[in-house]
């Protein structure tokens, strides 16, 4: 019967002929099965890649395929953007709490436990992050190693990928050389990869450094800070991550980088292994410019 209405489309009246070129396409049970199957997880990466191949493997039908899910991902939008709107201040927030061991070369070569804790909340127009980290490690009464941070940064977004954001941070590290530092900085960030495979975020603007060294100098100055935040997920289980910052600046400057990466154990339980080098072009007399910390730990992800 369809194939009867669209060749005879050319003869009939308008009103008829648009009703025959309208009439839905059928899609094909396999494909249609693997599509709900892939809407039922709610895995945007799921639903694309289905999309991608049932073009690929019946043509026809692509066209249908791709309405159901753009109609999925519309209601998707539309109950994220009520829940966010109807939600309150402790709502929303997600992170990754992660407890482990470590071992550092440097100022100190010692070995003891870490524990970090990141935590985001994803708004209509804001998006906040919070992050404390302590590592710690004494023996025969002698603390050999002592790092605190603590760290907060709101972000208004502009539109999808770009935002002005702010930064505020404290950290402590006797053995390093510092007793107390603060920073505070204001800028531009831009995510220049968005996909829901990769993520790349870039930063860039101007800040204030206040740091109380161990050998009682104290030195405070205008500095430009950056940062580069990579995630990449390599498989369904596998994640690489690279995070890198400076803070570059009259008196010392620092460069710091994280390189990790993430294998999943079991639903939100990951185990990671990463590797951080930390450098300081002016550290106080005694102490050498570049620290490394290898971490192994559990993350918990919420």
């Amino acid at each position: 019967m369809r194939l009867a209405l669209l060749l005879a489309a050319p003869f009939l009246p308008s009103d008829e002929a648009t009703v025959a070129s309208a009439e839905p396409v059928e899609v094909p049970a396999a494909i249609r099965a693997m599509l709900d199957a892939a809407l039922a997880s709610g895995n945007e990466g799921d639903v694309t890649t289905i999309v991608k191949y049932a073009r690929t493997a019946d043509p026809a039908s692509g066209d249908a395929v791709a309405r159901i899910a753009n109609d999925w991902r519309a209601v998707r939008a539309r109950e994220r953007q009520t829940r966010i709107e109807r939600a309150g201040l402790f709502d929303l927030w997600t992170g990754r709490a992660e407890l482990g061991g470590f071992v550092t070369t440097g100022n100190t070569d010692s070995a003891g436990v870490t524990g970090i804790l990141d935590l985001t909340r994803e708004g209509l127009e804001w998006r906040h992050k919070l992050r404390a980290q302590a590592d710690f490690q004494r023996a025969f009464g002698i603390t050999t190693r002592e790092h605190y941070l603590a760290a907060y940064e709101p972000n208004w977004k502009i539109d999808a990928r770009q935002y002005v954001y702010g930064a505020a941070q404290y950290e402590s590290d006797r053995f390093f050389g510092y007793t107390d530092r603060y920073s505070a900085s204001a800028g531009a960030g831009l995510t220049a990869i968005q996909q829901p495979s990769m993520t790349l975020n870039l930063e860039l603007g101007p800040a204030f450094r206040h740091t109380e060294f161990t050998d009682s100098n104290v030195e405070s100055s205008i500095a430009a800070r950056g940062s580069i935040d990579f995630d990449w997920k390599l498989s369904p289980g596998l994640t690489l991550t690279q995070d890198t910052s400076a803070y570059l600046q009259r008196f010392n400057s620092t460069i710091s980088g994280t390189t990790a990466i993430a294998a999943r154990l079991i639903g939100p339980l990951s185990a990671q292994v990463s590797y951080t080098v930390q450098y300081e072009s002016m550290p106080p007399i005694g102490r050498v410019s570049t620290d490394t910390t290898s971490r192994a730990s559990l993350v918990y992800t919420f």
